[in-house]
């Protein structure tokens, strides 16, 4: 009851005028409607307990809200079917005549309604837990039953082993008699081998002899068909002649290598480098040095990685967004024409709303960051991507990309240096 009142003043509260709300429940009456209730009950209930004018105001939204249920407390009377708590809420509120007595009534219905529901839940939860007993018992009789069977299988299986194990012993012992035997034997045949082993030996050398004179005929045969074969061998030879002329031919036509390695390749040594970001001199040059960008788009197969808005914003910085990324894509489309680079711009698309309309020229590849991602990340990435070893520069004065980059084997160009090259184009 308590609750319900504290609730229907907190709703009566905000919309009283502020002249109206009583001093000590302004800072209150500032609450979001939802907190109000919450953390200024106590404020609230003893505000309706000692201001009559406060709690006649909450009274009217409740005659406002429950006309018939107030005219019957007015009365005397109690709906039956009202909500004992809503009774008591109204009747502490409009004070009818007896409002202490329907409260007391209230109270005395709502405990009675939970002693009834408790022992409801009494009789359900027994009523659960003999239903779970039983289940148990039924479970419990199967699970027996099943121990049964399986006792009954296993001594049926034993039984099978053990008739098993006696057929295996009967088999073991046939088994020793048969080795006996065959020992027996064995010795048997040693004898006969030993007794045919002389015979054999004269069987060998008779042997021996025929295939000697088999050897000589075999050679003479030989030499009859080298003298046969002489003619053959010739057309051979010639055929073998003109294919190698014309493997010669093709070798010197397609300009192949003699050979694919030399010995002198076996060896190990220190070899030159070919050209790469490492290689650009860095003292030669100022970084600002337009040159310095051109030798970087001199080495082959170089990957151009342009942190855009860092460009835009320190070359044009006054335009808008839009405006800045199409002067960039105009400056870009001139330099790949005339350099043939691969080049990548990366835009912060941290900030989007919507999809980015690009107009991006030939050979020029364009990026945005995913929600959540910096540019500066998407340009570590395509950084790491590339295998070890290709040719990277990385426009950007940003210290920190600069330094990372350098780690991963790119060469930092800054900013500026893109924009004079621009420029000069």
């Amino acid at each position: 009851m308590r609750l319900n009142v504290v609730d229907l003043a907190s709703q009566v509260l905000g919309t009283m005028p502020a002249a109206s709300i009583p001093p000590p429940l302004r800072g209150i009456a500032k609450f979001d409607p939802r907190k109000r209730a919450k953390l200024g009950s106590a404020p609230i209930a003893a505000q309706l307990e000692n201001d009559k004018k406060f709690r006649e105001l909450v009274a009217e939204s409740v005659e406002a809200g429950w006309p018939e249920l107030v005219a019957s407390l007015a009365e005397g009377n109690v709906p039956p079917a009202a909500d004992p708590v809503l009774v008591a809420a109204a009747a502490y509120l409009t004070r009818p005549p007896g409002w202490a007595e329907v409260i007391e009534v209230a109270r005395t219905d709502l405990v009675q309604s939970a002693v009834a529901a408790e022992g409801s839940e009494r009789e359900e939860a027994v009523t659960r837990l003999r239903e779970q007993l039983a289940a148990q018992k039924t479970a419990a009789k199967e699970e027996a039953d099943r121990l049964r069977e399986q006792i009954r299988a296993a001594r049926a299986e034993n039984s099978d082993l053990r008739r098993k194990l006696h057929d295996a012993r009967e088999r073991a012992k046939a088994a020793v008699r048969r080795a006996e035997e065959m020992e027996h034997a064995a010795e048997e045949a040693r004898s006969a081998a030993s007794a045919a082993g002389t015979a054999g030996e004269s069987e060998l050398r008779r042997l021996r002899e025929r295939l000697a004179d088999v050897e000589k005929q075999l050679e003479a045969s030989r030499r009859a068909a080298r003298e046969g074969r002489s003619i053959e061998d010739a057309r051979i030879r010639v055929l073998l002649d003109a294919l190698q002329d014309a493997s010669a031919g093709l070798r010197r036509e397609l300009a192949l290598p003699t050979t694919i390695s030399r010995p002198a390749d076996s060896v190990a040594a220190v070899t030159g480098e070919r050209p790469g970001v490492r290689g650009v001199p860095a003292r030669a040059l100022a970084d600002d040095d337009p040159q310095l960008l051109d030798q970087l788009l001199a080495l082959p197969q170089v990957h151009l990685i342009i942190d855009g808005y860092n460009v835009t914003k320190t070359g044009y910085g006054t335009l808008t967004l839009a405006d800045q990324r199409t002067r960039l894509m105009t400056g870009l489309g001139g330099l790949v024409a005339q350099t043939r680079v691969e080049v990548t711009v990366v835009f912060d698309g941290a900030e989007l709303n919507s999809p980015v309309q690009v107009v991006a020229p030939r050979g020029v590849r364009v990026l945005f960051s995913q929600p959540g991602e910096i540019a500066d990340d998407l340009i570590r990435q395509l950084v790491r991507a590339e295998p070890p070893g290709r040719a990277m520069a990385v426009v950007s004065s940003d210290r920190e990309v600069a330094e990372s980059v350098r780690r991963m084997g790119a060469r930092p160009v800054p900013s500026g240096l893109l924009l004079r090259r621009l420029g000069r184009a």
